[in-house]
């Protein structure tokens, strides 16, 4: 199977995975470390360009976990981290990470790595850059990397 095949695969398991924990995604820390893991993997190569934001708008419009929450207010969110992030990547990077951190029950720690997996794969190229950034995150909320193929 083709790497892309393997990446869409791999996203598409994922957001079925999402759908199928709605109800238990509710709270405001995973609706804060979900937009902190876009804006992370969006800007995972220290830029962020119109199609990395795009894809983001695409998921928050149409992502059937995020209807949980109000689509301006995530679009803010995200956009709040992608500020502190372009201000100064290292040190809005780490400010970012904290966000993530926050999560604590492992559904919703378990479903922030999948969100980032789907924004990361969502242009086909889920590249070493993001890997190495889901991976970081993977860390920094007790997750094994491995457990999603990171």
């Amino acid at each position: 199977m083709a790497l892309w095949d393997r990446i869409k695969d791999s996203a598409q398991t994922m957001q079925t995975q999402l759908v199928a924990k709605k109800n238990d995604l509710k709270s405001g820390a995973f609706r804060d470390a979900s937009m902190a893991m876009c804006a992370l993997v969006a800007a995972a190569d220290g830029t962020v360009d119109a199609s990395e934001r795009r894809r983001v708008a695409q998921l928050i419009a149409t992502n059937e976990v995020l209807r949980n929450f109000p689509a301006d207010d995530l679009q803010r969110r995200f956009d709040g981290y992608l500020d502190k992030l372009a201000a100064d990547f290292d040190f809005g990077r780490v400010a970012v990470l904290q966000e993530v951190g926050k999560v604590k029950k492992p559904v919703e720690a378990r479903a922030v790595v999948q969100i980032g997996i789907v924004i990361g794969g969502a242009d086909g190229d889920f590249d070493a850059t993001e890997r190495a950034l889901v991976r970081e995150v993977c860390f920094a909320l007790g997750i094994a990397p491995a457990e999603f193929d990171l």
